[in-house]
Order: C-alpha cells, then structure tokens, then sequence
C-alpha cells in the first residue's frame, strides 16, 4: 500500500520540526546570553568588505521558531481552504519563498544581505496580492508595491551613507550611531520600518491587501511582512532610541492607531476590520519602541502574531461557511452553527483586546502602564487612551455582527465546523492565544518591570475598555434600530471610515496630477514643440534641403544657364566693389 502524502502535509512536519529547534535554541540562548555571528567575506572593494552574515541569538531564533510555527498551520490549513484551487502547487512555493526570503531577513544583520530578503517580502507579496486575477488584486498589488518601493530606495541610500563607515553591520555600529552626526542614516531607516508596517502616510497598501487569499493574509499581514519594519527598527534599536527620530516616531506611530481603531468601526468588510486592528497593534508596536522598550516590542511582536494569525484563520472559515461573503452585514448567529471556530476566534478577540491572562493581556498591559509612566506628551497620551477604547469597541462591533446578534444568513445548508483540516490547522495557534503570553513574560521577564502609577492610572487602562466596550454596544444596537442614522454625521463617518482619505490620496490623487500632467506636457512637447523643432522637424529640414540639391544636380539646360547667370553676376559684383 502506498500512502500518498500531500504538500502541505509534508509543510506541516518540516516547518514545525524548524519551529520546535529554533524555539529550543531560542530559549536556550536567552538564559545563557549567547550570541552566535557566522560571517562570509564574498568580495572587497577598498575598504568596505561584501560580506554575508547571519546571526543567531535568542531574538532572531525566538522570531523564526514563530514564523514556522504559524507558517506551519497556514500552510496545512492551506489544503483545505485552497483545495479547489488549480494552481495550488503555485501558492504553496510562493509561500514557502515569502518564508525563506523573512528567514534571510531575520538571521541578517548586514544592509547588503538584509536587502535580499526585504526585496524578496515585497516581490512575493506582490505575487501573492494579485493571485485572484482581478482589477481589484491588480490595484491592490501595484499599491502595496509601489508603497514599498519607498523603503527600498531608503535602505539602498542607507547602504550608501554606511559605507563611510566601512561596514553595513547595523547590529555593531548602531550605538555608535547616538550622536545627530548620522540623523540622515536614522531618518532612512525609519523611513523603511514605517512603510514595510503601514504607518501614515503609508497606510492605505495594508487593508488594500487583503485582496490576497486568506491563509496569505494570516501568514503575512499578521506575523511575517508587516512586522519586518517593527524588527528592523529592534535591531537599529541602538541608533534610534533618544533621538530627535523617535519624538517624530512616537507621534506617527499613535495616529495610526488611533487612526485604524477608528476606521475599523466603520467598516464592514471582515478581512478589512482584522487588517485594520494588525494597523492599530503596528502602532502601540513602533510607538514603545520609540520610547525605548525595544524588549517590550519585540514581546507585543510575539504575542500579537499568535492571536492575529488565529483571527484570520477563523475569518477564512467563517467566510467560506457562508458562501463567500466577507460583509459582516450578511452574517450573524454564527455561534449556534460553528460553535469549535465562534470559540477560537472569540479567544483570539478578547486577546486583542487584552483580556486578563490570555496572550495579548500580557504585552498590552505593560505596554500601556509603561507608556503612562514615561515621559510622554499629551496628544500621545490621549491617544493611547483613544486608541485602547476603539479597540475594545470594533471587537465588540465584529462579534456582535458575525457571532452573535440575529441571524442574517442567506443560506445556513453549509455553516458548520465540519473541516477538521482547517479547525484542527487553529488549534495550536488557539492554545498559543491562551498561554503564549504568559510563557514568553515568564522566559523573557525573570525580573518584572517596575512600574509606579497612581491608582487612577492603573485602573485606566480598565475604566478605556470597559468604556469602549459599552459604546461599542450602544453603537451596535442603535445600528440595529435605527437604520441609516450615520446619514446625519455622514461628512465625519466618510472621514473616519476612509482612514483620513488615505486610500484616496495614494492612488486617486496621485494618479490624477501625474496623467493630467503627462498628457499636457505630450501635447505640448512630444507633440507640439519637441515635434516643430526636435527630430521631426530637422528630419523636414534636411528632406528640403537634399531635394533642392538633387534638382540642382540633374542634368538640365535651364539649371546650368541660371547657375551661370548667378555666378557671372556675383563675379562682377564682388569685381566692382
């Protein structure tokens, strides 16, 4: 008997022994503190050496083991949700390249080497944006490409102001970097980190990529792509921090939340709402950073890929029970038919929000109480504080709408937790939602961190949530009860559900300045004056000119008499004078 074993079977094993092996090596080099850089010299030019280096310590190896993990369970979810699909072996090796091109980006400490696996995260999320062959894929695709190109041009001016320097290592000379004498360098590379993770102004590629097929947004715009920037900016940690970057960082960093909290409670597309939510958690990520908790980052960073990937996990189920449809407008009482999925994807909402002990409380918390202890203006503050209510309030809104409420499926034959494939895919992500955070506080916090504040401030991060949640429900049931009343503030809900008209102002705009700008300057110059006095008209020109030449040089009588006449006249009258 010959057992036939499927790709993503064999995904499933290989990408989870790498999990389980970097995890372990992880975990062992963090309580050791060992650090381990393996260097390959490929050429020198004066004095700079190309080199290929890869490091491993416990931060890359810790960020690896999740990437196979939740790469692991994508793709073995995969075969199911994509099982339909003729071009299936496609998807699959252009996943397994977008996790090959994260590992040469995450072992890599080196500009040079660390633009092979940037440059390859922003091809093959290209590809995979405009898998479905549609206009809509094809306009979400350029964008998030062109969106990205920024960062690449600021990595490559990067590489060439490091080479004063002598290395591309970011990892060795990021603290000698302290001083203003390399802001440019610094400017550069926030630059990269804010477009690779969505940050306004650049924020309007990430929900347009939800275009992509739902295990390719599970995998790359929860844990893998989006957080690149927020792990370039740990490793470039050493330059940014105390500088005057990080005040601008800060700043950028809590509009977007607060911006995509926002933006998310007046959507309706279920793929957009989580992508908004991955937007907002971008920015509590990139905004401690700039406070300089680069640990407490990184942790965030951990946590959040566990319970976000489950959240897309169980979007894709949900989506594909009810035929296809991603508005939250035709869902509703999901709970009384899927009651295994309902389960994970409630888990991985109240992680979002930070409920107490599941994986999100942990990095949340402490994010919030440090954030409030540290010296910070008063826009961000009140920021933070805004942007932890509207959390609470569209996770409330989506369940609300899909998994409880009354039911507005058009058809319920098909809504059940039938496909073990992908319901057994969410269970190790699921138990990660409910112990990840604890087990990685335990690993990476022995010692926990101090944290003074008055009794108001320790309980304000509950008195948000609770208040954003029972807005979130008044909200909700007005919604219900009184149809089409956002008609009355429609100015402000276009504003807030456009994300700032973001979306408007990064393809419509600049697409409208720069054709209307091309067709006067072709009208004008191609063909107006660049046609009268450019090759056209020399090409006129000198078609005159050899005609009367070629008519003077024909063998006739009555040019020979007049060109004798007119050299005969011209003879006497220079003779004359």
């Amino acid at each position: 008997m010959v057992w036939k074993i499927s790709m993503h079977e064999i995904s499933l094993v290989a990408l989870g022994s790498l999990a389980l092996v970097c995890g372990f090596q992880g975990v062992q080099f963090l309580k050791s503190g060992v650090m381990n850089i393996i260097e390959w010299e490929l050429e020198t030019l004066n004095s700079c050496s190309i080199v290929y280096v890869v490091v491993l310590d416990w931060v890359s190896l810790l960020f690896m083991s999740f990437v196979f993990l939740i790469s692991s369970s994508v793709l073995f979810y995969s075969g199911s949700y994509m099982s339909g699909d003729k071009t299936f072996n496609r998807f699959m090796w252009l996943v397994l390249g977008f996790v090959m091109s994260m590992s040469f980006m995450v072992l890599s400490p080196n500009l040079i080497s660390i633009l092979l696996g940037w440059d390859g995260l922003g091809l093959i999320s290209y590809a995979l944006v405009i898998y479905y062959q549609n206009e809509k894929s094809a306009n979400a695709g350029m964008l998030t490409v062109l969106s990205n190109r920024v960062g690449d041009v600021a990595i490559l001016l990067s590489i060439g102001l490091m080479s004063n320097l002598g290395s591309w290592n970011f990892l060795i000379y990021g603290e000698f970097m302290e001083d203003n004498n390399w802001l440019l360098i610094k400017c550069l590379m926030v630059l990269a980190a804010m477009t690779k993770s969505a940050q306004i102004p650049f924020s309007a590629w990430l929900p347009a990529a939800m275009a992509a097929p739902t295990p390719v947004s599970a995998l790359v715009h929860s844990s893998t792509l989006v957080t690149a920037g927020v792990y370039l900016m740990i490793r470039f940690s050493g330059g940014v921090s105390n500088s005057s970057v990080s005040s601008w960082l800060l700043i950028i960093s809590c509009l977007t939340m607060f911006m995509a909290g926002l933006g998310a409670n007046f959507e309706y597309d279920l793929k957009k709402i989580i992508a908004l939510s991955t937007l907002s958690q971008l920015g509590v990520m990139l905004s401690i950073l700039s406070l300089g908790y680069t640990d407490l980052a990184f942790f965030h960073l951990l946590s959040h890929a566990l319970f976000k990937a489950l959240l897309f996990m169980c979007a894709g189920v949900v989506i594909h029970s009810v035929s296809d449809y991603q508005d939250i407008r035709f869902m509703g009482g999901l709970v009384n038919f899927m009651p295994l999925t309902v389960s994970y994807m409630t888990v991985a909402n109240l992680s979002l929000c930070g409920f107490p002990f599941l994986a999100g409380f942990y990095s949340k918390d402490m994010i919030l109480e440090v954030a409030f202890m540290s010296w910070i203006n008063f826009v961000s503050l009140v920021l933070y504080i805004g942007a932890t209510g509207l959390t609470v309030m569209y996770t409330l809104r989506l369940i609300f709408f899909t998994l409880s409420g009354d039911m507005n499926l058009m058809s319920v034959a098909n809504v059940s937790d039938s496909d073990f494939t992908m319901t057994n895919s969410m269970s190790m992500l699921g138990m990660g939602a409910v112990v990840g955070g604890s087990g990685l506080s335990w690993l990476m916090f022995p010692e926990p961190y101090m944290v003074c504040l008055s009794d108001f401030m320790k309980g304000l991060t509950l008195l948000v949530s609770l208040v954003g949640g029972s807005l979130g429900y008044m909200v909700n049931k007005m919604n219900v009860n009184y149809k089409l009343k956002s008609l009355d503030n429609y100015k402000f809900v276009w504003m807030a559900g456009s994300m700032w008209f973001l979306p408007s102002l990064s393809t419509f705009s600049g697409s409208k300045v720069a054709l209307s700008s091309g067709i006067v300057l072709q009208n004008t110059g191609d063909k107006g004056w660049y046609e009268y006095w450019g090759g056209e008209g020399i090409n006129m020109f000198v078609s005159k000119l050899f005609n009367i030449l070629n008519k003077m040089q024909l063998s006739s009588l009555k040019v020979f008499m007049k060109v004798f006449v007119f050299s005969m006249i011209m003879i006497l009258y220079y003779s004359l004078m």
